[in-house]
């Protein structure tokens, strides 16, 4: 495990179990590096000044890095990945234009389909030119051939993509925003035997429990 409770730690990761700072501390816990974190509550310090001053949209997950801001669920995976090179989850040379592509995708288009289903946010014929997912069924479509093809979304190495795509599809299958296809389960599968997965639900299920 890599957590720390030493206040002298140069990387500090502010969570609620109850988030998609999981997709981070799942990321963390493939680097292996100390890290402290500061448990943050909705409504109360999520949106103090102290945080506010961190994240002004106050919300989680972020990361202080050698008293660098990171923000956002991919683009702190991606930073991890380079900034912790020795992990070997920054993509190869070959793997670099797919882990950049479906990173991105998952991040924006899929992200965006999922939450508006999600919301009854329907599309219309007119409308799909406008919006970059076009729409939900496209958007899944499109992953799962991606998938298909590979053991993970750059290639056959697992990569820092692959924590925040394989998050976004395991947790849509959960709680049934995206559907089990045969590709998504095989992947989702593969994933969870990872152990610092298993490290990081272990962590955030018991926070939780002490909620």
């Amino acid at each position: 495990m890599a957590l720390t409770e030493s206040p002298d730690c140069d990387l500090v990761f502010y969570t609620n179990p109850m988030s998609r700072a999981r997709i981070v501390r799942w990321m963390l816990e493939e680097t292996g590096v100390p890290y402290r974190q500061e448990l943050l509550e909705y409504g109360t310090t999520m949106k103090s000044p102290e945080y506010l001053a961190i994240n002004p949209m106050g919300k989680v997950p972020a990361i202080v890095h050698q008293g660098q801001i990171v923000t956002e669920c991919a683009a702190i995976c991606a930073y991890l990945a380079e900034a912790f090179p020795d992990a070997g989850l920054a993509p190869q040379p070959s793997e670099r234009a797919a882990y950049y592509r479906w990173l991105f995708f998952a991040a924006g288009p899929l992200e965006s389909a999922v939450i508006n289903r999600v919301l009854g946010v329907s599309i219309s014929d007119e409308q799909r030119r406008m919006v970059g997912y076009g729409d939900y069924d496209l958007a899944v479509d499109t992953l799962a051939k991606a998938l298909a093809g590979s053991s993970y979304i750059a290639g056959e190495r697992f990569t820092a993509a692959d924590v925040y795509v394989g998050a976004q599809v395991m947790w849509g299958m959960q709680f049934g925003s995206l559907p089990k296809r045969p590709e998504f389960e095989a992947y989702g599968a593969r994933l969870a035997d990872r152990p610092a997965l298993k490290t990081a639900t272990a962590i955030d299920e018991k926070l939780g429990e002490s909620a």
